[in-house]
Order: C-alpha cells, then sequence, then structure tokens
C-alpha cells in the first residue's frame, strides 16, 4: 500500500502543499496555476502512484460519494438482483453502494441504519423488514432516504414499488381465465405492504368472478420452508386446490420441492404461478409462468431520485412511483376448460 501522501509529493517537487493540493483536486485554473506546474505535479503523483484520501476529502466537503443499501437478504433472487441494478447504476452517478442486510428481522434494523451513518452515507436507499417507519424518518431529518419494493402506509417517506396488487390481480386472473376456482395464495410476512396488496389482488380477482368462497391465504414470510410447508398441507386436503400462486420465487422453490415429494407433476396435476422473475425458471420442466416485476427501472429511479435529492433537487409531486409488472407465460399452467 502505498504511503504517498500531498506532503512527499510537496518535498519532491518542490511545490507548497496547497498547491499540490489543488492541483490534485482539480482546482489548478481556479487558481491560476501554470500549466507547467500542473504537468510537474501530476506526472509526480502518477509514478508515485498517489491515491487521495476520500475520508478526508468527503470531511471537507461533507460529502463520501457513498449510498447506503439496506436489504432484507441477498439469498433472495429478488433483492440480490436489485442490489446489482443500484450498484450499477449509482457507479454512473460516482457514488460507491454500501451493503448491509437485516436477515428480514425488524431488531436488526435500526442497528444496520446506525452503521450506515456511521460512515458518513450522502443518501439511503431502502428495503423495510419492519413494522414501524419511525427509525427511517429519524434517519431522514439527516441525509436523504428512498424505500424501494416495500413502504409504510402510515408514513411520508418516499419510495418506488411494483403495482403489487396490479400483478396479483393480474396472475389470479390469468389462473381463473384457465378454468382455476381452488386457487390457494401463499404469502409472505403479512404486515408488509407489498403482501397485502398481492393478497387484496389475489382476493378481488376472485370477488369480481364470483369465486369469493374458494380464497384460501396461508403463509407468513418469504422463506423457501414456508412455500414448502403450507404446499405440504393444502396438497393433503381432499378438496385440495388445482392451483398455487407463490407470492415469490422462494416461496416457490418450497412449493415445488413438496410438489414432487408428493408424486405430483407441476401442470398436469397442480398449476402454478409465480410473483417474481428469474432466468432459472425458463429452464425448469415445465417452465413456470410467473409475474416479472421490474426490477431495472426501480434501481435506477431509486439512484436517480436518491442523487437528486442528495443535491438538494427533491420533487414533492414525485414523492411515490408504482411501476406496473407484466406477466411472462410459461408451461406451468393448464388450462382445465
Amino acid at each position: 500500500m502505498s504511503n504517498e501522501t500531498l506532503l512527499t509529493i510537496a518535498q519532491r517537487t518542490g511545490y507548497s502543499i496547497s498547491t499540490v493540493s489543488r492541483v490534485l483536486s482539480g482546482s489548478a485554473k481556479k487558481y491560476r496555476i501554470g500549466d507547467k506546474t500542473v504537468e510537474i505535479i501530476k506526472e509526480e503523483a502518477r509514478k508515485c502512484h498517489y491515491t487521495p484520501s476520500l475520508l478526508a476529502k468527503g470531511l471537507r466537503n461533507k460529502e463520501t460519494n457513498t449510498i447506503g443499501l439496506l436489504i432484507p437478504s441477498l439469498e433472495n433472487y429478488f433483492f440480490s438482483n436489485l442490489a446489482s441494478t443500484v450498484i450499477t447504476e449509482a457507479t454512473v452517478f460516482g457514488y460507491t453502494v454500501i451493503i448491509v442486510c437485516t436477515q428480514e428481522k425488524e431488531q436488526n434494523e435500526a442497528e444496520c441504519l446506525r452503521q450506515l451513518m456511521s460512515r458518513r452515507v450522502d443518501g439511503i436507499v431502502a428495503v423495510p423488514s419492519g413494522h414501524s417507519p419511525k427509525e427511517f424518518e429519524m434517519i431522514a431529518e439527516q441525509v436523504p432516504i428512498i424505500l424501494i419494493d416495500r413502504y409504510f402506509e402510515s408514513s411520508s417517506l418516499p419510495y418506488i414499488c411494483t403495482d403489487n396488487y396490479g400483478g396479483s390481480l393480474m396472475a389470479t386472473e390469468y389462473l381463473i381465465k384457465h378454468g382455476h376456482k381452488r386457487i390457494t395464495c401463499i404469502q409472505g410476512p403479512p404486515f408488509q405492504t407489498p403482501v397485502r396488496e398481492r393478497v387484496r389482488g389475489y382476493n378481488d380477482a376472485l370477488k369480481n368472478a364470483g369465486l369469493s368462497e374458494y380464497s384460501n391465504v396461508a403463509g407468513e414470510d418469504f422463506t423457501i420452508q414456508n412455500g414448502y410447508i403450507e404446499t405440504k398441507l393444502v396438497l393433503s386436503y381432499n378438496d385440495r386446490p388445482t392451483a398455487i400462486l407463490a407470492l415469490s420465487n422462494t416461496i416457490l422453490l418450497g412449493a415445488i420441492k413438496a410438489i414432487s415429494e408428493s408424486q405430483m407433476k407441476i401442470s398436469d396435476d397442480i398449476s402454478i404461478i409465480s410473483f417474481d422473475n428469474n432466468q432459472f425458471l425458463d429452464y425448469m420442466t415445465p417452465s413456470i409462468t410467473r409475474i416479472e416485476q421490474p426490477i431495472q427501472e426501480i434501481g435506477i429511479l431509486a439512484i436517480r431520485t436518491i442523487v437528486k435529492r442528495i443535491h438538494g433537487n427533491s420533487a414533492p409531486e414525485h414523492n411515490s412511483i408504482q411501476l406496473m409488472p407484466r406477466i411472462i407465460v410459461g408451461d406451468s399452467v393448464k388450462n382445465l376448460k
């Protein structure tokens, strides 16, 4: 690791520390420093592989060019893909992303936020895991925050998410169109806004078709185990469902395992649709019909919004944005008509 500093470069070039600092910070023209001086100092910096201290620069400018990203899980394909998009877009604007993970535990949320603040991030993009907006609202008084995927109905914190209601309505209507009535919906944490909206879309689709009596919502978290256990249970019923709506890819994987263990085949014996897309779903037999969330658009909008807020260009009329998902049709739904 190089121990080069402004002082060592100043000693070797014969210029003052302030002159060296002004040249290497890009302020040479402002201070009318000659081209020859600039060339000598920059050449010396290149030769000794000088790297400026971003922390020191941040303390001077009150910016660190870092954005915090708080997510519930890196094991969930949706969140890992979302994180990748956020990182890529942040790089375009010259920001480094610091990731912290709550592991879907509300009690970890406050500590994760404290970790980000201790690193003096310029702004935070967050996927909440808990019930309360209190910690986020307190932090929002110090740095800009934008919520993604999940939000708090009782809070004015800005957010960007999928139209979860519309996506679930679309999926359930697709199953009904193919003759399914007994459709089990396996959900994630019931208190989270995306889950509530997806369940609402599911129930409204059944209601609109005169099938409310068949409503069956099960489960309580976005885990493979939840999908496995709830599918095992419903497959044991005498009037088992003809279709399952899994409200995440992780729930889907658990459901697939349970279906296989029950000596049943997807589509032939039971149909299934997943909320969330992933490329591997095309390579399954059969390929899985699913609702694709606009991950790239969410990540790009989140970074562009937070960068504007960091620079004081907030837009109150854009306090919340919902993006419409789309259905990708595979071969996992049997036509019962």
